[in-house]
């Protein structure tokens, strides 16, 4: 005989009815059918007995609307021929929880006997109007009251079951019994003195097992709205994976730790008489679901079966001098919790003895202090002990795998992969089983924490990256676009998954937790909210995404400044923005302290050289310990490319122009050609170097006529570039007498640095410097005579964006 147990989903309605029905027909062999309440009908009524408790009159509402919904799946599912037998029937149910109701309110209370009277009329409906609609396809199916089987003790909310007794009841009625179909109403049973009592909130689940256990069932089925136990929980981590076969005491861990598609105490009736369990999809039937049974470590080899949590936990912590070597201390602490009625789900206490913590509902908080205080107040008063300490908003995680034990390195992979995400662990336990490892972790951080595991563990180690992009200009455009067009080639060779979560320009900002379609992206911006920098930074760190990056494609001062926010947060920055790095020495130095700390990279390779290696060069060099003693460089290829073009057929302010369209300067031409934009640059080449130094030590040897320099906005600046063309004309000529190339230099060496525009030989290398390219010599202890020679192309949108795209890989390699 098989057992299968239908929940609220898969009996909400009558065509979710009419689907178990068909499940039903298919059956070969006889059937026990336990189902649950209508899916929240449970809720409703505990609802209206609070609001009936508390005098509110709306809980007449509530039970309208219960009425409603049983009355039309009546109507949808018997026959109208039938309908007047069973509608009178379900009406006196009613009437019964009307008068429960109604002595709540008159009382102004509703105690826990009561309550477990109300809540058994959500079986009750169910069950009776469900195998009304059976026996209208198969006239040998009965209905029978699970509490006439299922004795349990007085404690109301959650009875212990008397298995002695009710193992005997059961197996004598579906001995005698003929029906090829019995449906019976999970949840709710007899106490020994004949009140009704409840099983606890999934105790549906639990009816089965007690069930399958007393008639020794071939197997019993748990049918619900979802494939099975997954890896992980798929509301939180959407990559979750459906497990094949696991064995009970892994089914038992994760349900304890939160996997909600099994009740915990359903295991332990059919475990010891080896009955499995499958958990199958009353929408998808056709699929396997999840196969329980003795069999360890089953299916595809992974010691790890699933990543679960347990939220809303406070950790208690009592510690002091007077515990240590105290023999009874741990049997005294944890008998004051008993007493409470309290339940303990984790423990942990260092060999030290000097302190002990335990993690608790955080409903349970309050009352565990007073507690724990007053029964030690003699110890607390002498000073011995410390009073009990609480931390709330906590959250257990748990790694949970029958075969761990035989894997090394399964816990150093969890706390480094936590660790790398800024996932801060306040208490650790593991068994000497080794079949669960679990951590205590901020509740905030757990969306984070169990998709930073399951990608470890589950996804081929394929890293999901969580883009934040800031910036949608020319340079910002090919970014995204470069993005979209890699995503494929990155997963399938690189094992990395990213993902633009959101999109900023001046205007617009636009956030999609789950990814924006970067296709349309465009579009999707421009349905956005009104842009706001704050905002934008309060929405990433609420988001709390592992593998977070901050990109910043902008010019601009004020973005640069919000860097720290996104590093304390443990969010990685990238960055073509070179105001943060050539700001105040100490703003630079801080920036890099915060991303050591917070472990989350800050890289700025394109604030030198666009996409050129430039600076992850200069790294390499000082990290292997080579020191660097001079450095000449051409670094703006907008300059380059302006003075490569700049001829007598064409006007200076023509090729400055071109310059600007075709994206090889700022917005504002004049920080290239003030030469701000290079002394920003050789100054982060010096301070990348280990040379501390300020933007106005360096030498700015301006080739601009000062009124030039002294323009308000970009149209008066170009104004001016016509306005003193012969000065322009004057350098050309100059450059031609000399037989000599115009390049716009940066250099520094001894400590000094300067730009300026020089006039450049045949025989140097920056003479056949041509289009946009900038080059770089650095002149180190091992590069004395020829120097280290970096050189292509240093500006365009294009490459900028690659050398971000590269920063962001690096990032996601790391």
């Amino acid at each position: 005989m098989k057992v299968l147990k239908f929940g609220g989903s898969s009996v909400n309605n009558a065509e979710n009815i009419q689907k178990v029905i068909t499940i039903l027909e298919n059956e070969k062999e006889p059937l026990a059918v336990v189902v649950s309440a209508f899916g929240k009908v449970t809720d409703l009524l505990l609802e209206g007995s609070l609001l009936a408790a508390s005098k509110d009159i709306q809980y007449k509402e509530i039970l309208k609307t219960i009425e409603d919904r049983h009355i039309l799946a009546i109507k949808e599912l018997i026959l109208i021929n039938d309908q007047s037998a069973i509608l009178s029937q379900v009406k006196r149910m009613l009437n019964h929880v009307e008068t429960l109701l109604d002595g709540c309110f008159l009382l102004g209370e509703v105690s826990n006997r009561s309550s477990d009277a109300i809540l058994s009329f959500g079986e009750l409906l169910s069950s009776y109007i469900i195998s009304e609609a059976v026996k209208q396809k198969n006239k040998n199916a009965m209905f029978k009251d699970s509490r006439e089987l299922i004795i349990t003790n007085k404690h109301f909310g959650k009875a212990t079951v008397d298995f002695s007794l009710t193992n005997d009841l059961i197996a004598d009625f579906f001995k005698e019994t003929k029906s090829e179909i019995v449906i019976l109403p999970g949840f709710i049973a007899t106490s020994n003195d004949g009140h009704v009592t409840t099983l606890g909130r999934g105790g549906s689940d639990y009816t089965a097992a007690i069930i399958a256990g007393a008639i020794d069932a071939s197997i019993l089925e748990i049918w619900t709205d979802v494939n099975g136990m997954f890896t992980a929980n798929p509301h939180i981590v959407s990559q979750a994976q459906s497990i094949g076969k696991i064995s009970y005491q892994e089914a038992m861990e994760l349900s304890h730790f939160g996997a909600k598609v099994l009740y915990p105490p359903t295991i332990q009736p059919v475990l010891n008489k080896n009955i499995p369990i499958r958990i199958k999809n009353t929408f998808e039937p056709v699929l396997d679901g999840t196969y329980i049974s003795s069999e360890a470590n089953a299916g595809n080899g992974n010691p790890i079966k699933g990543i679960s949590n347990i939220g809303n936990i406070s950790l208690l912590t009592v510690e002091g001098s007077g515990i240590i070597g105290v023999a009874g201390y741990s049997k005294r602490l944890f008998e004051v919790l008993s007493k409470e009625n309290i339940s303990v789900i984790f423990i942990t206490q260092a060999s030290s003895e000097h302190s002990i913590c335990f993690g608790i509902q955080d409903a349970d908080t309050e009352n565990a202090k007073i507690a724990i205080d007053t029964a030690f107040e003699f110890e607390i008063s002498q000073k011995k002990i410390d009073p009990c300490l609480v931390e709330n908003n906590l959250s257990i995680i748990a790694v949970v795998g029958e075969n761990m034990k035989n894997h090394q390195g399964l816990s150093g992979k969890m706390f480094s992969t936590l660790g790398k995400n800024n996932v801060n662990i306040r208490a650790i336990a593991q068994g000497a089983s080794e079949r669960n490892i679990s951590a205590v972790i901020a509740q905030k951080d757990v969306k984070k924490a169990l998709n930073s595991l399951h990608e470890k563990f589950f996804e081929d180690d394929i890293k999901q990256l969580n883009l934040f992009v800031m910036g949608v200009g020319n340079v910002g455009e090919k970014f995204i676009d470069q993005i979209y067009q890699q995503q494929k080639y990155l997963k399938e060779n690189l094992q990395l998954n990213p993902r633009v979560i959101a999109l900023s320009n001046s205007r617009k900002m636009y956030f999609d937790e789950e990814g924006i379609a970067l296709k349309d992206w465009k579009t999707i911006l421009d349905s956005g909210e009104a842009a706001d920098k704050e905002v934008f930074i309060a929405r990433v760190k609420a988001l709390n995404l592992r593998n977070s990056v901050f990109v910043d494609v902008t010019a601009n001062e004020a973005i640069s400044q919000t860097y720290d926010q996104y590093l304390k947060q443990n969010i990685s920055v990238v960055t073509c923005n070179k105001i943060a790095c050539s700001s105040a020495f100490e703003n630079y130095k801080n920036l890099k302290k915060l991303s050591r700390k917070f472990n989350a990279p800050f890289l700025f390779e394109t604030n030198v050289g666009a996409g050129l290696p430039i600076i992850d060069t200069l790294k390499n060099l000082v990290a292997s310990g080579d020191k660097v003693n001079k450095i000449q460089a051409v670094l703006s290829g907008s300059l380059n490319f302006i003075f490569n073009n700049f001829s007598e057929e064409n006007s200076f302010y023509d090729v400055v122009k071109q310059a600007q369209a075709e994206g090889y300067t700022e917005p504002d031409p004049k920080i290239d050609l003030s030469g701000v934009d290079v002394m920003r640059k050789i100054l982060i080449l010096i301070r990348e170097s280990n040379y501390e130094m300020e933007i106005d030590a360096i030498e700015n040897k301006s080739f601009l006529p000062k009124e030039c320099l002294e323009t308000v906005s970009v149209d008066d600046f170009f104004e001016s570039l016509k306005t003193y063309s012969s000065h322009f004309e004057d350098i050309l000529q100059e450059a031609k007498v000399k037989d000599c190339r115009p390049k716009y230099v940066a250099e520094f060496e001894s400590g000094k640095a300067n730009v300026s525009l020089q006039f450049i030989p045949k025989d140097h290398p920056f003479y056949n410097l041509e289009g946009k390219d900038n080059i770089v010599l650095f002149y180190t202890d091992r590069y004395v005579d020829q120097p280290l020679l970096i050189k292509g192309a240093g500006a365009g949108a294009a490459v900028t964006a690659s050398g971000i795209f590269a920063d962001v890989i690096r990032i996601g390699n790391n």
